[in-house]
């Protein structure tokens, strides 16, 4: 299993100023050891293109690869037409920050704040999921929602979307355990369209079940290891991690068992 610490772990740190993008780049490569990164975009401070070269340079000296690129403030619905325009801009900020940042998938919210979706809603977020899918191939990530708030915490709304789109760069960054419908059964039903996953401090008593559900559809994207508190998030943060890693160890020791290796 590969694993990813989100920027989004550290945001009490942030809003205290104690913490940017690029501490955030020396956190991950030294304090956890990962080549990995998975940045929330609100820990940017510009779009600026000399402003994301630097973030980028920042990566290529620790040889760090850029998991996800965490959008906020770009969902793709919103029942106002100035604030949907106003997210479709920032999305097309995001997706154009990924494409310099080198980022392997992009996470950008359905938006709805219902659970419902109606028939204008459901076609213009289809509509423009294949736009950014197109963006997406044309510049080497995936893009799509997270299972996050409003229609997409509805494991039936991201079958719809994700077949409608119908686009080999679409997919969802699968947050486990974060359903208000089929909460038994989301992970399990969406896991196959995962392209990136976020695993909650909640999730970490049950997440041997979590990490077999991966295993079953043939995941090979990273482990996304994501904290919320905004405690002690440095000692949050390895205790995730840590327990994470020990979980898949112990799943694949146990398995060698079975088999008699």
């Amino acid at each position: 299993m590969k694993y990813t610490v989100a920027s989004y772990s550290f945001h009490g740190l942030m809003n205290q100023g104690k913490m940017d993008v690029f501490g955030y780049l020396e956190s991950a490569k030294y304090r956890y050891h990962l080549n990995t990164a998975d940045i929330w975009n609100m820990m940017l401070q510009s779009y600026d293109e000399d402003y994301l070269k630097k973030v980028r340079e920042a990566m290529d000296e620790k040889e760090m690869e850029l998991a996800n690129l965490c959008v906020d403030c770009a969902e793709v619905w919103d029942p106002n037409p100035e604030a949907k325009e106003k997210w479709y801009q920032n999305a097309l900020k995001n997706l154009r920050a990924a494409e310099i940042l080198g980022a392997r998938t992009v996470r950008i919210d359905m938006g709805g704040r219902d659970l419902t979706m109606t028939e204008e809603q459901f076609e213009y977020t289809v509509k423009r999921y294949q736009e950014y899918a197109k963006i997406a191939h044309d510049c080497g990530f995936k893009v799509g929602p997270e299972n996050h708030w409003g229609a997409s915490r509805d494991p039936e709304n991201i079958r719809k979307v994700f077949e409608a789109v119908d686009h080999p760069s679409f997919g969802i960054l699968l947050h486990f355990d974060n359903w208000d419908v089929d909460k038994e059964n989301g992970d399990r039903l969406c896991a196959k369209y995962a392209f990136h996953t976020h695993l909650a401090a909640w999730v970490i008593p049950n997440c041997e079940e979590k990490l077999q559900i991966l295993e079953d559809v043939g995941y090979d994207g990273y482990l996304g290891i994501e904290h919320h508190s905004s405690v002690n998030e440095y000692s949050q943060v390895a205790w995730q991690l840590a327990t994470a890693r020990n979980t898949w160890l112990n799943m694949q020791a146990n398995k060698k068992k079975e088999v008699g290796v």
